[in-house]
């Protein structure tokens, strides 16, 4: 991709993830002050912590299907050229990762909130630190992932323009609507235990009036 921004500077490959980590400190941001706010003001109700994870992860899965899109239109340029292609990466490669950005906005902030809601008083550090180590696993998954792929396929040989980096971000979709299968079923037979507390002092104190 071209990688240049004006004619002076050209953008360290590395570096591009960043772009993840400023979306989401800014959605946060707007997140926190107005659509948050506007959706409790217009609903009367606001975003529970486990529709929170769940939006996180229909954003992830729509954040790799974009960048399997924007691969394959990488590699037909690269192919029909026989170079690295004119795709300019601002306008195609930051976009996918700004919607992954955009996801961990909604998903740990949720799992936080989640974690520190359910968890018994004496756990919640523990709890929410657990997020950290999460995180950790899934980078070793990922990597793991990443060997059996080139192990099993010819999808990621040394020259990425000879393979088919865009079936792996497809596998990574199937993967994470999987997940998120799996997700919406737990999501539906949980029961938030902070609920359960208050429905059971409200009828305890329903049953001490009556006797009274």
């Amino acid at each position: 991709m071209d990688r240049h921004i004006g004619s002076h500077f050209n953008v360290p490959d590395g570096s591009f993830l960043v772009s993840t980590l400023i979306s989401t400190a800014i959605f946060l941001t707007f997140m926190d002050r107005f659509l948050l706010p506007t959706y409790q003001r217009l609903l009367n109700r606001t975003l529970t912590p486990l529709q929170r994870v769940g939006i996180g992860h229909v954003l992830n899965i729509i954040g790799m299907a974009a960048s399997a899109i924007v691969e394959a239109k990488r590699i037909n340029v690269a192919r029909s050229q026989n170079i690295a292609g004119n795709m300019a990466v601002p306008m195609w490669l930051v976009g996918p990762l700004a919607i992954v950005g955009i996801g961990e906005t909604f998903h740990f902030p949720g799992k936080v909130s989640l974690y520190y809601q359910e968890f018994p008083k004496s756990l919640r550090s523990t709890s929410t630190s657990m997020i950290s180590m999460l995180v950790a696993l899934g980078y070793y998954l990922s990597t793991t992932l990443i060997g059996l792929v080139r192990r099993v396929t010819k999808w990621l040989p040394d020259d990425i323009n000879e393979g088919r980096l865009d079936n792996v971000f497809w596998l990574l979709v199937v993967i994470g609507v999987i997940n998120f299968g799996y997700y919406l079923t737990c999501s539906v037979m949980y029961k938030y235990k902070s609920i359960m507390d208050d429905d059971e002092k409200c009828a305890e104190v329903h049953d001490e009036y009556q006797l009274k």
